[in-house]
């Protein structure tokens, strides 16, 4: 039976205010795509008055996925980078978070609805894993993702002035940069409970029905 957005939600929000004892939860989603660009011309710096500005002509030199599960309660971030993004190295993904995990513990993943997620071959996998314990978010809620928000900050402070002449080059920045974010990881504070925002969201609706 598919559960309603309204139970996963509170499901998700209840895995960040109240984690369960003897278990980790990750926060686990992909970033597909990223470009390894190269500036025609350098960053033009702030000046008085003027943001920081780049040029829009740029060299492409291939793309990865960004494969990354976020610890939410240190904010430390396990990450793999590919060449492709299909259930095999979604898989692989999985394999290197077993081996990373304590084996003591459960492992709760919360993760979109990205048709990867749900293949045969990756349920099959978590079946013979009893520890693993996925948690989707509703649909068109990737927001309610943790890992969305370091994926926001890696693209603001390393990737979107980034100047990158290989995908190679590419992946050792993204390196660089979890590195220095683990060494001082705070992690996310989650404030909101699930009661709040379904009141948020009953009450967007109907200013929506209003309108139209």
């Amino acid at each position: 039976m598919i559960r309603s957005s309204s139970t996963k939600l509170v499901d998700v929000v209840g895995l960040y205010m109240n984690p369960p004892e003897h278990a980790i939860v990750l926060s686990v989603d992909e970033k597909s795509q990223v470009q390894a660009l190269e500036r025609n011309q350098p960053l033009l710096p702030l000046r008085e008055g003027l943001a920081a500005r780049h040029t829009h002509d740029y060299k492409r030199h291939g793309t990865i996925t960004l494969f990354a599960a976020l610890d939410v309660a240190t904010c430390r971030v396990l990450v793999e980078c590919k060449t492709r993004h299909r259930r095999q190295e979604y898989l692989a993904f999985l394999k290197r978070i077993d081996e990373d995990v304590e084996a003591t513990l459960d492992v709760h993943l919360i993760v979109d609805n990205y048709a990867t997620h749900k293949h045969p071959n990756v349920k099959a996998w978590l079946m013979k894993h009893s520890r693993f314990h996925v948690h989707f978010v509703p649909t068109q809620s990737s927001w309610l993702n943790m890992v969305e928000r370091f994926f926001a900050e890696l693209t603001n402070k390393r990737l979107r002035r980034g100047n990158f002449t290989s995908a190679r080059q590419l992946v050792r920045s993204i390196r660089g940069y979890i590195e220095q974010h683990d060494d001082d990881s705070q992690p996310f504070v989650w404030s909101t409970s699930a009661g709040r925002i379904l009141l948020k969201l009953q009450h967007l609706k109907a200013i929506c029905e209003t309108v139209h």
